[in-house]
């Protein structure tokens, strides 16, 4: 019925003449409620109608208001009306008809909208294929970022892998019969109606859609399903259909609701394309970091001891300390000075930088003496109590601190995995102070500082702008200069970025740097975020001009000579919304949060799926192995050993008494980078006989000294170098001196 009126209510309309204008400037003729971009797509060929999944529409002159926001079938808000305001373009059924002039993208699989659409539309396909094997209630099916789910209502059945051929079978009936998806407009009550039977979708329509207002709802054969689209023009597209698991999760995913059956599946347009996946998926249980680090005694995990919170061994603590070792090298060669802060901290500091407002939740507190406490989330608060610390000045300018404190984060324990979640860590945490003036350098060094990292691991990555939230500190117009200085610095770096509306920190903007790994599959670890909020919070300041030592003194940091707490106290938790007045000749200091690695932890088990554990040798725990060839060899095999350990590196020796073959084998295995075998003939030469890792045949025979320093070097990238003599001395050319504003140094002459 429904169904019926809508292509009723398209006949009606009025078809005018209408200008559709693609990418490359060509224009082509339509007309309104008729003309699709599908059809468009097979104007120009074939081949780009099969492959294209979804339009990207913006008009350009006035058209017929559609329905009001519709029902999201994954259950999540509606975006802000600012949000839909600001972005004219909006997503397309590719079979719906234009409403009016306009412009038009074709958008393919390979793009992320056209994947989530693919993904989408094969949630509701599963749906289908659910509801028509088991009954039960349909509850939500979103896309997420490897696939799709559907949760259901089954009542005390449960699901297992013994159902997933029968699922499988219903998803390819319902491709082979290519059933159209139809968008329906339908009112608040004729919802309710429809769905009258599913107390789940009620609950959906209730809270979601006012009085008086109207949805929209897809059908795909059989199934109607509450949802906003767009989607696949028709259910023969999703050509390859896999199952890929089953677990049990809450409804609006609250324990106190009813338990549902999810099911995960994941599909493509071809099934070329699945069995790329399926092989990639093979590959990555191959290389999962916490088989790895099972494999090769690295780390471990003890849930019953201390949940998500990792125990590194020996040789794990070798890679962990490697990685820092590279960051303070680097800290050193790009001017961060590294300091310490405590673990422990006063509530107030944490109302102070608003962390306990917005963030409290996932903080570890506790109460000493009726004061209530709580361990370090984050290094930031600790590092404006440093910069407040005494009276600064813009010659110190820009303060590049540096931390690797021992952080803890409350993470759900359902949340827990490896060590890319975890509840204990360190990270590579930076905060820059700087003026204004001096954003655009700071953000571009930091940006190359992050380049050269992921270079250095052999990594590919894409960088996106996160902007203001729904939920953000301070005013818009600080989110527009910060972000505007983002977006400069970006521009500057040469490479491509993208907007991603609505994801910046609760205090402001960042850039965020999304690693990709030997598999292709994204990490995000890196980031660079601008921030205005906490310098006002903390009421932190530096002097522009030169003062007499009383205003000076005036002006220090929030304790006196006796230790006493002054009003200035950043830690006393007195936050005020109204912003902090600046005396004459002081200005405010912008702050840049910076993280390469992103937390040690979650960096080490990235790496050790990138390299599949066979660690490059400047991070691996196991360089050299030294196998002698006889019981007389091991003396001399000993001494090489400890030849190469006294320099540093990581050697072992075996002494037991397996033969040759088998403890080169072990060695192997083990993924050390270099093993030596040493006899009798290499101790009269002081030699060694080289095999290296992923070479077939042996090297050769090495002499020892030259070995240890060939290895010596490949110890040490670029950042570890030390330097091989004093460069000469240049005397500077003299600088010129320009007059400054009150954000900037002051001349000479002012001082």
């Amino acid at each position: 019925r429904l169904a019926t009126r809508a292509r009723a209510q398209l006949e009606g309309r009025p078809k005018e003449k209408i200008e559709i204008t693609l990418p490359d400037g060509s224009v082509k003729e339509g007309l309104s409620w008729s003309t699709t971009p599908l059809e468009i797509a097979e104007a120009i060929s074939k081949r780009l109608a099969e492959a294209c999944v979804v339009a990207l529409v913006e008009y350009t002159g006035p058209v017929q208001a559609g329905c009001t926001p519709c029902v999201a079938a994954d259950g999540e808000e509606d975006e802000d009306d600012d949000d839909a305001k600001a972005s004219k373009a909006q997503l397309w059924d590719l079979t719906r008809p234009f409403e009016g002039s306009c412009k038009l993208e074709l958008i393919k699989f390979d793009d992320p909208r056209g994947r989530d659409t693919f993904w989408h539309s094969s949630s509701h396909v599963l749906g289908a294929a659910l509801e028509s094997k088991f009954g039960g209630l349909l509850t939500i099916g979103p896309s997420v970022e490897s696939g799709f789910y559907y949760d259901m209502y089954l009542g005390e059945r449960r699901l297992s892998e013994a159902d997933f051929p029968a699922i499988e079978q219903g998803v390819e009936r319902l491709q082979k019969s290519d059933q159209p998806f139809e968008r329906l407009v339908i009112s608040r009550e004729e919802a309710l109606e429809l769905f009258e039977g599913n107390p789940f979708k009620v609950d959906l329509i209730r809270r979601k859609v006012v009085p008086g207002a109207l949805t929209t709802a897809y059908r795909c054969g059989e199934l109607i399903d509450l949802c906003r689209g767009p989607h696949l023009p028709s259910t023969g597209r999703v050509k390859a259909f896999a199952v890929m698991k089953n677990s049990s999760a809450y409804w609006l995913g609250s324990a106190d609701n009813d338990s549902l059956q999810r099911i995960y599946g994941v599909s493509f347009p071809s099934a070329k394309e699945l069995k790329a996946h399926q092989t990639m998926l093979e590959q990555a249980k191959e290389r999962d970091h916490r088989r790895i680090g099972k494999q090769q005694d690295l780390f471990f995990f003890n849930a019953m001891v201390s949940p998500g919170s990792c125990f590194w061994t020996s040789h794990g603590t070798k890679i962990y300390n490697r990685l820092q070792e590279l960051m303070r090298a680097e800290y050193r060669n790009r001017g961060f000075d590294e300091v310490i802060t405590p673990n422990i901290y006063s509530a107030n500091i944490f109302k102070r930088s608003g962390h306990y407002q917005n963030y409290k939740d996932d903080m570890y507190g506790f109460k000493v003496e009726g004061q209530e406490w709580f361990l370090k989330p984050m290094n930031c608060p600790g590092h404006c109590v440093v910069f407040d610390s005494k009276p600064r000045s813009y010659r110190e300018l820009p303060m590049r601190m540096a931390s690797f404190g021992v952080l803890h984060r409350n993470e759900l324990s359902g949340t827990l995995s490896g060590l890319t979640r975890v509840r204990r860590f360190q990270q590579d945490d930076a905060h820059i102070f700087c003026r204004e003036d001096q954003i655009r350098s700071e953000v571009s060094s930091a940006l190359q500082f992050v380049f050269d990292i992921y270079d250095l691991f052999g990594f590919e990555f894409s960088l996106s702008l996160s902007t203001r939230p729904k939920k953000a500190m301070g005013s818009e117009e600080l989110w527009q200069r910060a972000e505007a200085q983002l977006t400069d610095a970006l521009n500057a770096s040469g490479r491509k970025w993208a907007i991603n509306k609505g994801d910046g920190a609760f205090y402001g903007p960042k850039i965020d740097i999304q690693l990709q790994d030997a598999l292709g599959r994204k990490h995000q670890c890196g980031t660079v975020q601008l921030d205005f909020q906490l310098p006002l919070r903390f009421n932190l300041k530096y002097q522009t001009v030169r003062q007499g030592a009383e205003n000076m003194e005036d002006s220090a940091g929030p304790a006196d000579a006796e230790g006493e707490t002054s009003e200035a106290d950043p830690a006393s938790g007195a936050a005020s919304d109204a912003e902090p007045v600046l005396q004459p000749g002081y200005a405010r200091p912008v702050i840049l949060h910076r993280a390469i690695l992103g937390s040690v932890e979650r960096m080490t088990g990235v790496l050790a799926e990138h390299f599949a554990g066979k660690w490059p040798f400047w991070l691996s725990p196991r360089q050299c192995m030294v196998v002698p060839v006889s019981e007389d060899a091991r003396e001399y095999a000993s001494y090489v050993r400890e030849a190469l350990h006294s320099r540093g590196l990581h050697a072992e020796v075996n002494l037991g008494d397996g033969t040759l073959n088998k403890k080169v084998r072990e060695a192997q295995v083990a993924q050390f980078n270099y093993i030596l075998v040493v006899g009798k003939e290499e101790e009269e030469k002081m030699t060694v006989n080289l095999r290296q890792r992923g070479e077939k045949q042996p090297l050769g025979e090495r002499p020892l000294a030259e070995l240890v320093e060939q290895l010596e070097e490949e110890n040490r990238p670029r950042a570890l170098r030390r330097p091989k003599g004093l460069e000469p001395f240049r005397r500077a050319a003299p600088t010129l001196v320009v007059e400054i504003n009150a954000a900037a140094p002051a001349t000479a002459a002012e001082e």
